[in-house]
């Protein structure tokens, strides 16, 4: 017997295959009179129906109303006597009978498979077993079947059923989903009973109907169609031996491709006049070298090559995680540039003190926090992409964890501690509470937000150096923001001096340094509100605060140790001077 699979399709296109059906008659939307008579009869009528169907639903329930198969007059009556031989009993007897009748090349026993109801009985012994041809290509290429899935029973009961609504009757199973130039349609077995006979289940006649798309899209390329015939049979895993040998071919191509396009991004980096050119070279390079992989191998896999389910189901997310993580990494650093360039996140520009500035910390950190949430939006629509282009959740295993909600459970432990630090970051951004460029205090440390990160604040001590603080970490404690609200702040310095120090001197002293660096340019505030008190007293002496007035945080820490140095200073002059001891000196156990 002839392979009807290289039989010629262009007699069994879709118009062919529905021309000579019985065609509908067309709607006529042209008004018609109605006579009172006859709204009276269509009101008797329609009360006889209602009456009818309130007698049917009180009656036991049919196997028919349960739902549990699809009824039709004739199944495939073109077809002639079905092989004793096929078990169309249950889904999983009827795709192993589909693969056996394949295997024995007797194409006209799989038609009986397929529900050929669309197909006109004259037509359906010549138009049945190219469609099962057709069936037998799509399910070879792009379907993994799922054994452990597929029920062995005639009500299409899952075995490994464990809620009530699982145990019930199914009358349709989906096997996979096809991707068509237009839309994605499934693949379904239905259970279809003739009028004339038990229930059977077949592959549905909404996907007979989609063959001859699915086989014109999915089924052998031309350079396919033209290899030498031992090349075009099986080998292993189900895998034809063109594939076991293009698919080295392809990998290598898409290394030489990435590589090739890496280094000429790379040496027009290094000749790109002006930084802006240079940053963009490099912010595309990653992006371009992934786009030009993903590329390549998506067109060796739709134009050259149509691989079988086992290589596709692999194939087919790693070209869609190439092209979400492209546009990922072009998209962060883009925005990156944009950030450094207009916003200056490395200099002190935006811990200035000035009316512009807080504007322009406030949109600093919003900027970023759109950047972080455009990150996630992007990462969620890429993740559903490549979930989609996998199609994790019709494999074997995975559906069982997904619908017990397992998955779930273990994900969301595993990054428990992500999600809060990204939703700590979020929430550092909506109320400001550490805005970048604003000095802050935290564990006695005087620092400035350089970055909120998904995972981390970036602090700069005013040494210089940088402290990555965990977002949850740097949310939980209490810390000082210089910069929130007024800058306008009065700073303290507290000394412990002997019972006999001399506060009025002092307290003149003081008032002198505080004029002499007003005269010296320092950002002081209103010196009324500068004073000297005695806040307590114990056995060590008395305990004297200095108040100073400041307005700018970026320089009241400065200010204050000036201050102190100039207080040291009067007071070791005034020791001199007087003969009177103003530091205490305790007991070196009592000093430790």
């Amino acid at each position: 017997m002839s392979d009807r699979r290289s039989r010629p399709l262009e007699a069994f296109t879709v118009p062919a295959l529905i021309s000579g059906w019985p065609a509908r008659a067309p709607f006529d939307a042209s008004p018609r009179r109605t006579y009172a008579p006859a709204r009276a009869r269509a009101a008797l009528v329609a009360l006889a129906a209602l009456t009818l169907a309130l007698l049917c639903a009180a009656l036991p329930v049919t196997a028919q109303e349960d739902g549990t198969w699809f009824a039709t007059d004739t199944l495939n009556g073109g077809l002639g006597e079905v092989p004793a031989w096929l078990d169309r009993s249950s889904p999983q007897g009827t795709i192993e009978s589909f693969q056996a009748a394949i295997f024995k090349g007797d194409y006209d026993a799989a038609a009986h498979l397929l529900d050929l109801s669309d197909v006109p009985e004259t037509q359906q012994a010549v138009a049945g077993p190219e469609l099962a041809g057709m069936l037998n290509t799509v399910l070879s290429r792009k379907v993994i079947i799922d054994w452990n899935g597929l029920s062995d029973r005639p009500d299409g009961v899952p075995a490994h059923a464990a809620t009530p609504e699982d145990r019930k009757p199914n009358r349709s199973v989906m096997l996979w989903t096809i991707d068509l130039p237009d839309r994605p349609v499934p693949m379904r077995l239905s259970r279809v009973k003739p009028a004339d006979g038990d229930p059977v289940w077949v592959f549905s006649r909404q996907t007979v109907r989609n063959l001859p798309a699915m086989e014109e899209m999915h089924g052998p390329s031309q350079l396919e169609q033209h290899l030498p015939d031992p090349l075009r049979q099986r080998a292993i895993w189900g895998l034809f031996w063109w594939e076991i040998m293009a698919l080295p071919i392809v990998v290598i191509l898409a290394i030489a491709i990435g590589m090739l396009v890496h280094r000429i991004l790379s040496r027009l980096a290094g000749r790109a006049r002006g930084s802006l050119s240079t940053a963009v070279i490099r912010s595309v390079r990653v992006p371009a070298v992934l786009i030009a992989v993903s590329g390549l191998a998506w067109a060796c896999s739709t134009w050259l090559f149509v691989f079988s389910g086992p290589i596709d189901v692999v194939l087919s997310p790693l070209i869609a995680t190439g092209v979400v993580a492209a546009i990922f990494i072009l998209l962060m650093n883009t925005v990156d540039e944009i950030l450094d360039r207009i916003l200056n996140f490395d200099d002190f520009d935006l811990s200035a003190i000035g009316p512009e500035l807080e504007e322009r910390r406030s949109l600093a950190t919003k900027v970023a926090a759109a950047r972080r949430t455009a990150l996630v939006i992007v990462f969620l629509i890429g993740t559903g992409v490549v979930l989609s282009s996998a199609g994790l959740f019709r494999t074997i295993g995975v559906s069982i964890l997904a619908s017990a909600g397992v998955l779930t459970l273990i994900l969301g432990f595993a990054a428990r501690n992500v999600l809060a630090n990204i939703m700590s970051s979020l929430q550092i951004s909506v109320n400001q509470s550490a805005r970048i460029g604003d000095m802050v205090m935290f564990r006695d440390r005087l620092c400035t937000v350089e970055r909120v990160n998904f995972t981390y604040v970036q602090l700069r001590i005013w040494t210089g150096e940088r402290l990555v603080v965990p977002v949850t970490t740097f949310t939980d404690e209490v810390f000082e923001n210089w910069m929130m609200g007024s800058p306008e702040a009065i700073r303290t310095i507290e000394m412990t001096l002997t019972p006999e120090a001399d506060v009025s001197a002092l307290r003149e002293a003081f008032t002198k340094i505080l004029d002499r660096g007003r005269e010296q340019g320092w950002t002081l505030g209103e010196l009324d509100q500068a004073g000297v008190q005695v806040t307590s007293v114990d056995l060590f002496g008395k305990h004297v605060m200095f108040k100073v007035p400041t307005t700018d945080p970026n320089s009241a820490w400065d200010i204050v140790c000036n201050v102190r140095e100039d207080l040291i200073d009067e007071i070791v002059r005034i020791q001199s001077r007087d003969g009177i001891r103003f530091f205490p000196a305790p007991p070196p156990a009592e000093a430790g």
